[in-house]
């Protein structure tokens, strides 16, 4: 195994952590991975890792290296592909990670659109709702919808997420039509749990230039935005939802816009990527493409 190996191994397992990890994200047998680390070891004369039967850390040598293996890979791929890419375009794998409904309605269906301007460039595209580590995962971006955390990774702000109060119109034949907060005591909400916390979001609206909550109250609980819609639709209740997840309902009439000068605040839409992974040019060009795509589709115009 030639050095560039040994080092494209070694940047792999500081990134996740794991042995095991690293060997899956590579398609090579642990073992190898192992044996890599241990051949770096040598021919650097120096102890590179810390071993614990749940979590692998850099050294400080380990750090040193890492940083440098960084800087030596991107430069190696960059030469590697200068004629290629200028022959065939920009070639490689994308590992991205997106919001279930927005993966399912929105990216998913146009992702042909990409694909067919890059065709050297492989997709994998993860839908999920829960929390990824980008680092641990191995993936190129994530898009998140909401505020922040501050994790130290590289943040792109890509607009505002509008949401809308909705209800059907079932609902609203049997308990009327809410025109303000003040009518919420004689409403009903779909109350949504956070899937991580299981907090119950409280109804909320933007007033006098700040947010404004109350609760409100439910006689059905979810966690998930597809049961979300669903129990508005058979009309159990009233929602706050993101306006492109209800664009077709309101189109068929099955869902009916209700206070609209009492909206919550629109959430900040960001795509993250690696603080410790190169930026590479099909990085870039998905997230120009994503990142137009989203300002078409769903975002504050």
């Amino acid at each position: 195994m030639d050095r560039i190996d040994l080092f494209r191994i070694f940047v792999r397992v500081v990134d996740s952590s794991s042995f095991t990890r690293a060997a899956n994200t590579l398609g090579l047998p642990r073992p190898s991975v192992s044996a890599a680390i241990k051949d770096l070891e040598a021919r650097m004369g120096a102890r590179l890792l810390h071993r614990t039967t749940r979590k692998v850390a850099p050294t400080q040598d380990g750090l040193a290296l890492y940083e440098r293996c960084l800087r030596l890979l991107s430069d190696f791929e960059e030469t590697e592909s200068l004629f290629r890419q200028a022959a065939i375009g920009p070639a490689g794998r994308l590992r991205v990670d997106l919001p279930g409904r927005i993966g399912r309605l929105i990216v998913a269906p146009a992702l042909a659109e990409f694909l067919d301007l890059y065709p050297e460039i492989d997709v994998d595209l993860g839908v999920t709702d829960r929390t990824v580590d980008l680092v641990e995962d191995s993936l190129d971006c994530v898009l998140r919808v909401g505020p922040l955390s501050d994790s130290g990774l590289i943040a792109r702000f890509i607009g505002e997420l509008p949401l809308l109060n909705v209800a059907s119109p079932a609902y609203l034949e049997r308990y009327g039509v809410p025109h303000g907060p003040e009518d919420l005591d004689g409403h009903l909400a779909v109350n949504y749990a956070s899937p991580s916390t299981g907090r119950v979001e409280p109804w909320e609206w933007v007033s006098q230039g700040g947010i404004q909550t109350r609760s409100v109250r439910s006689r059905v609980v979810v966690n998930g935005a597809e049961a979300y819609i669903a129990c508005c639709l058979a009309g159990f209740g009233l929602i706050q939802i993101p306006a492109y997840d209800v664009k077709s309902h309101m189109a068929a009439g099955e869902l009916v816009e209700v206070m609209p000068d009492y909206r919550a605040a629109s959430m900040p839409m960001t795509l993250l990527f690696p603080h410790r992974r190169h930026f590479s040019r099909r990085v870039q060009l998905f997230a120009d493409w994503l990142e137009a795509l989203l300002r078409r589709e769903v975002l504050i115009r």
